[in-house]
C-alpha cells in the first residue's frame, strides 16, 4: 500500500523526521523568546538606571523609593512650590518625560525592584535564564522580590549588589 507514491513504511520515516524537526524547532524558539525577554530586562534596567541619573543631575535629589518603586512621577506641590511626588508605575509612569518600562512579563506579575537612599539607589530584575552571564547568584541570596520572581540581575550607582544600601553605607560611615 502507498500513500503519494510513498510506502508506508517511507511514510512513517517521513513523519517521524518532521516531528523530530518541530520539536527541535519549537525548543530553540522558546529558548530565543526567553533571551530575548532578558534582553529587553537587561535594557530597560539600563535605561532606568539613566532615566535615574537624568533626574538626579536636573533635581539634586536621588529618587526616594517606596514598596519597590521610584517615588517620582506626577508630582502635587505644597504650599512653598515644593514638589511632592508619587510613585511610579513600571511601564506606565514617565519620569521628566522618559517612559519608565516594565517587565515583558508584567501581566503574569514579573517586575523591577528600586531600592534608594538619598545617596545611592540599585536597579533590580529577575532574569528567566540563570545561564545569562549578569545573572548573579549574591542577588539571588538576598532573595529580593522581583514581583512574583526572585531578583538575579541588577545595576546600581555604586553600591555593591549583594548588599543592602543600607549595610553599604554603614560600612562606609564606619571607615
Amino acid at each position: 500500500m502507498t500513500i503519494l507514491g510513498f510506502t508506508k513504511q517511507e511514510t512513517r520515516a517521513v513523519g517521524v523526521m518532521l516531528v523530530g524537526i518541530l520539536t527541535v524547532t519549537a525548543i530553540n524558539l522558546v529558548g530565543a523568546i526567553r533571551k530575548s525577554r532578558d534582553a529587553q530586562r537587561k535594557g530597560d534596567v539600563r535605561q532606568i538606571t539613566r532615566i535615574l541619573d537624568e533626574f538626579q543631575t536636573s533635581q539634586g535629589i536621588i529618587p526616594a523609593s517606596q514598596d519597590g518603586l521610584i517615588i517620582a512621577c506626577n508630582p502635587d506641590f505644597d504650599e512653598l512650590g515644593n514638589p511632592i511626588y508619587k510613585p511610579c508605575r513600571w511601564g506606565e509612569d514617565e519620569i521628566s518625560g522618559n517612559k519608565l518600562p516594565g517587565d515583558p512579563h508584567s501581566t503574569n506579575g514579573a517586575s523591577y525592584l528600586y531600592l534608594a537612599s538619598p545617596k545611592n539607589y540599585q536597579v533590580f530584575a529577575s532574569l528567566e535564564s540563570a545561564k545569562e552571564d549578569e545573572y548573579d547568584e549574591k542577588i539571588v541570596a538576598r532573595n529580593l522580590p522581583c514581583g512574583i520572581k526572585i531578583c538575579n540581575f541588577g545595576l546600581t550607582s555604586g553600591v555593591p549588589l549583594d548588599k543592602s544600601i543600607q549595610e553599604y553605607e554603614n560600612e562606609i560611615d564606619e571607615k
